[in-house]
């Protein structure tokens, strides 16, 4: 076996367990989806369309359960992921000023959410619902209220070094 097809193997192996763990049961779409984005970290076109032929449903029902909810993404995410609050109390005390520093410690260009290395996304939100912390950001879930482009900055720095020692990335 060669191997691109052990690796493709190994991909569809994870979604294949899944699947079992939910008896394969097409009524159980959206935690089965939750489970595959939080093993892959998006849902990729692909398993999205083998878990369709698995659950014996349309292709486009499973995409259409995918892209309704704003929970899942079709697109690769980093390994961290940055939300900044842009709400209104954000915006008023700075959350636009986070993302730019961010944007620019991360070397994202215009509408890129992702660095190559698919260790970050940043992206801007509504409301985290810390509004008493304004400006706030979260990571991976982590709230970190009160921040600075600074703070912002530090932290993205202080992940790099973690995954740095950790071997990673």
């Amino acid at each position: 076996m060669s191997t691109c097809r052990e690796s493709e193997a190994l991909r569809f192996e994870a979604v294949v367990a899944i699947l079992d763990r939910y008896e394969r049961d097409p009524s159980r779409l959206i935690p089965i989806l939750q489970a595959v984005q939080e093993e892959y970290r998006y849902l990729p076109e692909e398993i999205l369309t083998y878990v369709a032929v698995s659950l014996d449903l349309s292709p486009a029902k499973v995409y259409g359960v995918a892209t309704f909810y704003g929970h899942f993404s079709l697109e690769a995410k980093g390994k961290y992921v940055i939300k900044v609050c842009d709400g209104t109390a954000c915006h008023v005390k700075g959350s636009t000023a986070l993302v730019e520093a961010l944007r620019a410690e991360l070397g994202l260009e215009d509408k890129k959410k992702t660095t190559d290395n698919l260790l970050f996304t940043l992206e801007t939100v509504s409301c985290l619902g810390a509004c008493g912390l304004a400006p706030v950001m979260t990571v991976n879930d982590e709230v970190h209220g009160l921040a600075t482009p600074a703070d912002a900055v530090a932290l993205v720095k202080s992940i790099r070094e973690k995954e740095a020692a950790d071997g990673n990335n």
